[in-house]
């Protein structure tokens, strides 16, 4: 091309045309791909700083995958946690249930003829257990206790008659009345005395060098008393009425009452809070505070009392506590389960697996969320795996212990569940700022690189108009080489 000579005036329009079209690939480029800078040899610095937002943008952006799946996972953790809660507090309202069901069997039996204290009522089987406890039906004759009297210290020696000598007109009174009046004698006056007082009390009496002694047999208290202290000093009688409390009088052998049974069934310890009696309208009845059935020897099956018959009476156990323990048993199964199935993506935190959640590029910041301890949700460490039997349910007492087991079960679980929940609210945070980090990045990058589309499509139109006019002007550039050409021809 350099043997083709171009007047100045035509290379200038040729050069000028040239870098038009050069500028106008550029815009069209620019419009196209919507950036100014499209690569390093556009503006190298902007270039490289833009793919460096753009990297770090994508490599947050690319944790937002496991923040989402780590949010995911603590929703599933805590969906497992309402329900396992649920769960404990349908348990603890079926034992609730349980305690304040007080529908527990009865029997009432009527009292048989001629009940001895060899003849017993006994109980075995319900809440008693194997061991029988057995209440007599009647009492055993008591013998009398003798009631006593012995004076005090006496200044005579009322073994010899000349000793009593010196108190006559004197008097000694039984009960409130006159039993003897001493007269001086000093014969026979000794035993005239003792039978004096035999009589009087009905018991025996001995004079003594120590004073007097009396006994009766038959338990009845007795009172005595001298007339004035110098009697009192001489045979250490009190001048006030002085009575016996020793004496206790015999028992004969009864059949006990009914009330007197009521009182000693339920004062008994080994049946306390396992068997009740009450009086039914002059019959004893029988309440078995049991799931289980309740073992009564010594009543016939025609419900007399006999004490003679055996396996002919029992009474049937609390079915209603009975079928609440069942179903305790199958809250308490569920809740387990719950926390098997409580997983996403693999991970179930209830288990006591690790969840680790990266927040940034670098993998310097980030979280390991794990229940407490490492112990997983469950019935055991919860403290409520045991399996209730019906027998479980018998007393109250044992029912307020496996209440007192779900309260404290519900605290951890719902001191779990407030953790998890904090857990949750970092994550989401962190989402939140990444989010807001990722769109600050790009949109720096964009600054750095993109076009203002106004702009070049006015310089395109800018552009083409020069193009028009750089044409036109090569046109009149090349007029004076044709004029030559018109010459020669």
């Amino acid at each position: 091309m350099g043997d083709i000579s171009l007047s100045k005036a035509v290379r200038s329009n040729l050069l000028s045309l040239q870098s038009t079209a050069t500028m106008m690939g550029k815009t069209q480029e620019r419009l196209s791909t919507g950036n100014k800078v499209n690569s390093a040899l556009d503006n190298p610095t902007n270039f490289f700083t833009a793919q460096s937002l753009n990297s770090r943008a994508s490599d947050m952006n690319s944790l937002m995958d496991s923040m989402a799946n780590g949010i995911q996972t603590l929703e599933a953790a805590d969906n497992g946690l309402s329900s396992i809660t649920k769960t404990l507090e349908s348990m603890q309202s079926t034992l609730r249930q349980a305690r304040q069901d007080k529908s527990f069997q009865t029997a009432s039996y009527t009292l048989g003829a001629g009940l001895t204290s060899a003849q017993d009522i006994s109980f075995s089987g319900g809440a008693v257990g194997t061991t029988d406890v057995d209440i007599a039906l009647g009492t055993a004759a008591v013998a009398a206790t003798a009631a006593t009297y012995t004076s005090g210290a006496s200044a005579e020696d009322l073994s010899t008659d000349a000793d009593l000598s010196a108190l006559v007109g004197q008097t000694i009174s039984v009960n409130g009345a006159v039993a003897y009046t001493f007269t001086g004698s000093a014969t026979g006056q000794v035993a005239a005395l003792e039978t004096a007082l035999e009589t009087a009390t009905g018991g025996a009496a001995t004079m003594s060098a120590g004073g007097i002694a009396i006994s009766r047999a038959d338990g009845t208290n007795f009172s005595i008393q001298s007339s004035n202290a110098a009697t009192a000093t001489a045979v250490g009688v009190a001048t006030t009425l002085t009575t016996t409390t020793d004496g206790v009088a015999a028992v004969a052998a009864a059949a006990k009452t009914v009330d007197t049974l009521v009182s000693e069934i339920n004062s008994n310890t080994s049946l306390e809070g396992k068997v009740r009696a009450s009086n039914d309208n002059g019959k004893l009845r029988i309440e078995n505070q049991s799931t289980q059935e309740l073992n009564i020897d010594g009543v016939s099956a025609t419900g007399v009392v006999d004490g003679t018959s055996t396996g002919a009476a029992d009474i049937l156990g609390n079915s209603v506590r009975a079928d609440l323990a069942d179903q305790f048993n199958e809250l308490r199964d569920q809740l387990d389960k719950l926390s098997d199935d409580a997983s996403f993506n693999g991970i179930n935190l209830l288990r006591g697996d690790k969840l680790t959640i990266t927040f940034n590029e670098t993998g310097s910041s980030s979280i390991d969320i794990q229940t407490k301890d490492e112990n997983s949700v469950n019935s055991t460490n919860l403290g409520v795996s045991t399996t209730l039997t019906a027998a479980d349910l018998d007393a109250d007492s044992n029912i307020d212990v496996e209440l007192g087991k779900l309260k404290t079960a519900l605290n951890e679980v719902r001191s779990q569940s407030s953790a998890f929940g904090s857990n949750l609210s970092i994550v989401q945070n962190r989402q939140d700022f990444t989010k807001s980090m990722i769109n600050t990045l790009q949109t720096g990058a964009a600054n750095l690189t993109l076009a203002d589309m106004n702009e070049e499509a006015a310089n395109l139109l800018a552009l083409q108009t020069r193009q028009s006019l750089s044409s036109s002007s090569l046109s009149l550039a090349s007029q004076a080489d044709q004029s030559v050409l018109q010459l020669i021809r």
